[in-house]
């Protein structure tokens, strides 16, 4: 009998994958050896963090804010119908309490960032407005500095236009499909020396060129976009601030445990 308990016991924690079973404790150990099992703690640790800080805080998250983001993942994902979506998750190896259960701790971690720092918003973006400043950029790279100092003199020169140097030299078939075009950057996604350089420049300058990893790099200006505290902008402020305060008091609860006397 004591060894049909165990049995019993024994499958209650199996992992099952298409009807192969994995011992949890062989998951554990695939995470040490893949270097992710630190990521998962540090991830369980946080989640421990919000309940308590929601707990003490009365924030909550109600079953209609539950079903309406699971209404909207369904849409996502095309699960048109309930057998769809039950396909979905046996194929995710979860339950729907489980999928509901994750999509809870997602928006209870939305709100607990929102109503510690959502009125800090203003000021951080304030004190930091040129971070979110935004340029509008086209680039060429041409795999040699020789060529590249010669397209920049033939553009500067007026031989031809910088879109036209772009479409035939690039050495991206993608953006030269484009004529060039890179897109809009912030301040801090560039490199601080080319940062400088570019928000420093006129509409329509070329700069260049620059050494990269791809090759050689010219650089036109096209737009300056003017910091403004959007919808979006606000969503980014509220997250990074809630990940330093996480990473804080992640550390904390660190540093309390291990000044802990040993009994």
């Amino acid at each position: 009998m004591t060894r049909l308990i165990e049995s019993y016991q024994l499958q209650d924690r199996m992992v099952s994958f298409s009807g192969i079973n994995i011992d949890p404790e062989e998951i554990v150990y695939f995470l040490r050896k893949d270097i992710s099992l630190r990521d998962i703690c540090q991830r369980i640790l946080y989640q421990r963090i919000v309940e308590q800080a929601a707990q003490e805080r009365g924030v909550i998250v109600t079953a209609d804010e539950i079903q309406a983001e699971a209404d909207r993942l369904r849409r996502e994902k095309r699960l048109e119908q309930a057998s769809d979506t039950l396909a979905w998750l046996e194929g995710q190896m979860i339950t729907a309490e489980d999928w509901e259960a994750g999509i809870r701790d997602r928006l209870l971690a939305q709100a607990l960032a929102e109503h510690i720092f959502g009125n800090e918003v203003e000021r951080y973006f304030a004190e930091n407005r040129l971070d979110f400043e935004q340029v509008v950029l086209y680039r060429i790279v041409v795999p040699y500095e020789p060529v590249a100092q010669e397209l920049f003199y033939q553009i500067e020169e007026n031989e031809i236009s910088f879109y036209e140097v772009a479409h035939l030299y690039d050495i991206d078939p993608q953006r030269r499909q484009v004529c060039g075009y890179e897109g809009r950057f912030h301040r801090w996604s560039l490199k601080p020396e080319i940062a400088s350089i570019v928000f420093g420049a006129r509409i329509g300058q070329i700069l260049g060129p620059f050494a990269s990893e791809q090759g050689y790099e010219l650089l036109r200006v096209e737009e300056f976009i003017e910091a403004r505290l959007t919808s979006e902008i606000h969503q980014q402020i509220v997250n990074q601030l809630f990940s330093e305060w996480l990473e804080n008091e992640l550390n904390f609860l660190v540093n309390s445990q291990s000044s802990e006397p040993n009994l």
